[in-house]
């Protein structure tokens, strides 16, 4: 069953861009692993505080193989506030049928 972390990270507006530069490395590491289908750290585009999260993973497996060896970023920031939850997907399909 594929699994999908996905959602919104708040930071004060004037640290998310430093924020989100200090996830490239992992980012980068991170797409390289096996079972990884995507990853992706950014800021919004409309709200200058929020970071948006999303993940997409072969398995619970491999995203839990990753969580075992994952580098910490390499910078940190209060986070005011975050919505973000794990799905597991049972089936998928395209988007308009």
């Amino acid at each position: 069953m594929t699994v999908i972390v996905a959602g919104k990270v708040y930071v004060e507006p004037g640290e998310r861009d430093r924020y989100v530069e200090g996830f490239r490395d992992l980012v980068e590491q991170c797409r390289r692993q096996p079972g990884c289908l995507d990853l992706s750290i950014s800021p919004d585009s409309f709200e200058a505080g929020r970071i948006n999260i999303f993940e997409y993973w072969e398995s619970q497996e491999t995203l839990d193989a990753w969580r075992a060896i994952a580098p910490r970023p390499s910078v940190s920031a209060e986070i005011k506030d975050q919505q973000v939850l794990k799905h597991e997907v049972s089936r998928s399909g395209p988007p308009f049928d």
